[in-house]
């Protein structure tokens, strides 16, 4: 064929005749290392150029976009001033909307193409969108705060709210709680979703309020096995299992015991500290707090004999004991907790003395830490304990709570100089006479009509004499005959013997020694370790 071409080439040649374009194309196929004449160029595909631009409020506008072939899109580049602030995407496989706040400006883009910008309401936050969920839910979305804008979602069922979720800003990149069975996630572009969560183990029974506004809800497994998951304000913030034994949580100071029935003990307080000895509960029932190899643990003793029925351990968590008719927790770090269901007296474990056969009030048992400087502990109630330092210088007293590893922490004191804790610990706390050889130590941790307790500091050894302080007499203390004393350096009058209860007599001099304000707080769920629930200062602990 090639030769055939070349003939009729060059007979066309001798013969004068032009040679056609089709002869040469077909030649050239075929033309060893021909080079193919250069392709004009594409003109410039229309998603690489803005289909309009939009004058938006504020002085912000938008390039809009169109892209996408099969499964078209739209975005909108947002410009103020020549610089870019942001990017909306919607259609296609995008969400039909998309809005983000900008420069105090909800701007929006839909599926269309359209763009819009409203003014953002800072203070009660201005409504987006409300968006369809699983489960028959929906979430109203809205755009708030001006400097450090961030988003909101209101979830509702069948016209009941449910809750809130925040994202952005100072609330964090995204908020997820569990709602009806869904777990609903508001993150920091505004876009919410929602997933089921998997079916709870057992049988929903009941749900429960407990007293702080925490919610119960009690599952049944079988006869023996009940499980609890506990809610705040539709977050979840622990589980608890009975499996043939009760368990028990503990949010400062509010305590949970679930039984393997199914039954609940609520309660808050009643605590005492981890000092070892021998407690009174308020059914009268005498137990003893131990410690062996550095764990504690709790036996009940049998007044009549003063013996003991053997100690069971606390090798983690929170442990649940049964003693007469109280229900018990003890902590890792040796405070325990006494309940008495059904009962109208509740109180905090007492320390009690055993002796001849009888029983009566203990006495605290004295360290001496050095050369004139002894010690005594002290449980003041509400599981606040109080250590009472005497020494040359005068009377010293700290006041300790455990903490979320159930260690003690000191978080005020109050000694000769400065004898009483300011109004913001909570409690009264005062040293009375301390100037004198005999100063006690007067603490009122609950209110109303309940009394207070006077506490005496341990006294120097023999051969310390106490440093007196210029200008004072004795005892530290003028008497004025009508049964109050007068302190030097205070303002407070502090009645004699028993303080007359709601008595405030707490003073909020700016010198006062504080040490500390506020103890870690956290739900300890058997086998859970520790769930942070929420935090609050010392003084609400007591």
């Amino acid at each position: 064929m090639r030769t055939a071409l070349r003939t009729a080439i060059t007979t066309a040649l001798v013969a004068g005749v032009a040679i056609t374009a089709p002869a040469l194309t077909a030649g050239a196929a075929f033309a060893a290392g021909a080079t193919p004449a250069p392709k004009a160029a594409a003109p410039a595909a229309a998603e690489d150029a803005p289909v309009r631009t939009v004058q938006l409020a504020g002085g912000l506008s938008a390039k809009v976009y169109a892209k996408g072939d099969q499964h078209p899109y739209y975005t909108a580049t947002i410009v103020r001033d020549g610089q870019v602030l942001g990017e909306l995407k919607a259609g296609g496989g995008y969400a039909q909307k998309d809005t983000k706040t900008i420069v105090g400006y909800a701007v929006t883009l839909d599926s269309e193409g359209k763009v819009t910008a409203v003014a953002v309401d800072a203070a009660n936050g201005t409504l987006l969108r409300t968006v369809q969920l699983a489960g028959g839910l929906s979430a109203k979305v809205y755009a708030k705060g001006d400097q450090h804008p961030y988003y909101t979602a209101t979830v509702i069922k069948g016209g009941r709210t449910l809750g809130e979720l925040k994202a952005g800003a100072g609330y964090g990149g995204k908020d997820t709680a569990v709602f009806a069975g869904y777990s609903v996630t508001l993150n920091s572009d505004g876009e919410v979703t929602a997933t089921a969560v998997d079916t709870p183990q057992g049988t929903l029974v009941r749900t429960e309020t407990l007293m702080t506004g925490t919610v119960a809800k009690i599952y049944k497994v079988n006869a023996l096995h009940h499980r609890a998951e506990l809610f705040r304000q539709g977050h979840p913030v622990g589980v608890l299992q009975a499996n043939t034994r009760s368990v028990a949580g503990q949010d400062n100071g509010e305590f949970l015991v679930l039984n393997p029935d199914g039954t609940l003990h609520n309660w808050i307080g009643n605590t005492a500290p981890g000092v070892p000895g021998i407690y009174r509960l308020a059914d009268g029932t005498v137990v003893e707090l131990g410690r062996k190899d550095g764990v504690f643990g709790l036996q009940e003793i049998d007044p009549a004999t003063d013996k003991g029925r053997g100690y069971i351990y606390n090798h983690g968590g929170s442990k649940v004991y049964s003693f007469g008719k109280a229900v018990v927790v003890l902590e890792q770090g040796g405070s325990f907790s006494a309940y008495v269901p059904g009962s109208s007296k509740q109180a905090a474990p007492q320390p009690y003395g055993m002796g001849g056969g009888g029983q009566g009030e203990s006495t605290p048992v004295v360290t001496e830490l050095g050369p004139c400087t002894v010690s005594t502990s002290v449980s003041i109630g509400a599981g606040t304990k109080a250590e009472l330092f005497m020494t040359r210088q005068g009377p010293l007293a700290e006041f300790s709570a455990a903490d979320d590893n159930g260690k003690d922490r000191v978080f005020a004191m109050v000694d000769r100089a400065h004898p009483s804790l300011p109004k913001s610990v909570g409690f009264i706390g005062r040293i009375v006479a301390p100037n004198s050889t005999t100063p006690s130590l007067y603490t009122k941790v609950e209110g109303g009509t309940a009394k207070g307790a006077t506490h005496a500091f341990p006294k120097l050894p023999k051969g310390c004499t106490a440093e007196t302080v210029p200008g004072d007499t004795a005892n530290g203390a003028t008497g004025t005959g009508t049964g109050t004393t007068t302190h030097a350096g205070q303002t407070s009058v502090i009645p004699k013997g028993g303080v007359a209860a709601g008595a405030e007599l707490g003073t909020a001099g700016d010198d006062t020694a504080l040490l500390a304000a506020g103890a870690g707080a956290s739900f300890a769920a058997a086998g859970l370790g520790f769930v942070v629930l929420r935090r609050r200062s010392a003084a609400a602990r007591v």
